[in-house]
């Protein structure tokens, strides 16, 4: 049967003080409410709903591209048993294994839902509650066991006695995987006989055990998984928990990190063997490096590829390609469209956006090149600029083979030079340069002998 998982994420998050739904909040470069749908779909779910309420066009967006996730609006929020049911009405009644997770909740694993799915499918269960031991259970609703070990009922920590708060340290995550079918019929016993008015799903529990149907538990192996988070500090508490997740994973692949805790990498972000990440690098996107590559220090790169043996330090990236054997920095700015081939060689406050820097290619200082396609062998001179806008249209540079350009020269848009050709430096290139000429455009120097001290002479007189 096919397996169902319904996230709640139609909450205000009102301690989040935002403007934004508290899910939309990002955690390592996604949003809360996706790595919830990333755990379920990779524990099989094969439909995933997202109860969406507080913000819910802006949460829809966050799957705008997802064909296999489905938005759910709770108009009005009265409670997670109310949540499913509206799924159930929007939808139509469950079948197979039905998991409720929490768009608030992106620490779980993938692993411990389908250890919830196999449970309820072991045991034919009605109903299995995901539970957890945190150190600290204040607050949390209580696992109460029957001698056979099954759920007999969950407690309100408000409703414990004194030695069921001292010895009950089982606690609710809230998180529950159900027979469809059996839920589909049994939702609307939910009542709201409770001080907030409200239809919780809890109260499923205790229908079930009425009723003489299964329902047992499973316990985290790690109670972490389970935090959820309602404000600023539960956020950074949580990233820094899957910050380390996700680089113990890469160190034990053969990834080497000066210091883990100065290292940030998204969710899809895969890098090589015998790469080293230095500290203050944020990885995000789809970034892929490859082996043998040193990435960082003070590196930020979104969707950007680097292969083997390159070299990127202190910059900034975003949707660009750069080959095998390039080095990129300290200081500089790749914007998007950049293509950097084998073994070229981006320095220091240089800035490349749409365009291809050429095999062996420097451009090593102070410069700007745009909308560009460079050749093989080209030296870029320090403070160098393509003058690729007009104020209304983006223009081309084509630059050769083997082209030397000298110090300060102004390249103005469109505008091509051949191979082999050589730039005086503080030129302004209006006109195209043919393959092997060289190019100077500069106003004749002036010297008069003497001048600068017959100045002083003049303002001393004046004082």
């Amino acid at each position: 049967m096919p397996i169902t998982a319904i996230v709640l994420a139609a909450g205000e998050g009102t301690r989040m003080k935002s403007s934004h739904p508290k899910v939309a909040h990002k955690l390592l470069d996604r949003p809360l409410v996706w790595w919830t749908v990333r755990a379920a779909r990779e524990a099989g779910a094969d439909n995933i709903v997202v109860v969406v309420g507080n913000g819910a066009d802006e949460v829809r967006a966050i799957f705008a591209e997802d064909a296999d996730v489905t938005c759910v609006e709770q108009a009005e929020r009265l409670g997670t048993g109310h949540a499913v049911r509206c799924v159930r009405d929007a939808l139509g009644a469950f079948s197979g294994p039905t998991v409720v997770l929490y768009g608030d909740t992106p620490l779980i694993r993938a692993e411990t839902i389908t250890s919830l799915v196999d449970e309820t499918r072991a045991n034919h269960n009605a109903c299995t509650v995901l539970t957890m031991c945190p150190p600290d259970p204040t607050g949390y609703g209580r696992i109460r066991r029957s001698s056979d070990g099954s759920v007999e009922a969950i407690v309100e920590h408000k409703d414990c006695t004194p030695e069921e708060q001292q010895h009950l340290t089982e606690c609710n995550s809230g998180i529950y995987c159900f027979c469809g079918k059996r839920l589909s019929e049994n939702i609307d016993k939910i009542g709201t006989n409770n001080a907030q008015g409200e239809y919780y799903l809890t109260d499923m529990v205790a229908i079930y055990k009425e009723m003489g149907e299964p329902v047992s538990a499973i316990c985290a192996d790690d109670y972490s998984e389970l935090l959820g988070i309602n404000s600023r500090s539960q956020l950074a508490t949580a990233t820094k928990i899957m910050q380390l997740r996700i680089n113990e994973a890469l160190m034990a692949e053969g990834v080497t990190m000066l210091d883990p805790n100065q290292v940030w990498v998204g969710p899809e972000v895969t890098v090589g063997r015998d790469t080293e990440l230095l500290p203050q690098t944020m990885l995000w996107g789809a970034t892929r490096i490859g082996s043998d590559c040193v990435i960082g220090p003070n590196t930020r790169l979104t969707n950007v590829t680097v292969a083997d043996g390159s070299s990127v330090e202190e910059t900034v990236g975003y949707d660009t390609i750069i080959e095998a054997g390039v080095t990129v920095g300290p200081r500089a700015y790749l914007r998007p469209g950049t293509h950097l081939l084998a073994g070229a060689h981006v320095g220091t406050h240089v800035e490349i956006k749409n365009s291809t820097i050429g095999e062996g290619s420097k451009v090593p200082h102070l410069s700007y090149i745009g909308d560009t396609t460079m050749g093989s062998g080209v030296n870029i001179g320090a403070g160098s600029i393509t003058c690729n806008y007009d104020g209304k249209h983006k223009h081309p540079t084509v630059i050769g083979n083997d082209v030397f350009v000298g110090s300060d020269t102004m390249m103005v848009a469109p505008v091509n030079i051949g191979d082999g050709a050589l730039v005086g430096a503080s030129s302004c290139i209006t006109q195209d340069v043919p393959a092997d000429a060289l190019a100077l455009e500069r106003s004749r120097q002036q010297v008069i002998e003497g001048w600068a001290a017959e100045r002083r002479k003049l303002m001393q007189e004046e004082d």
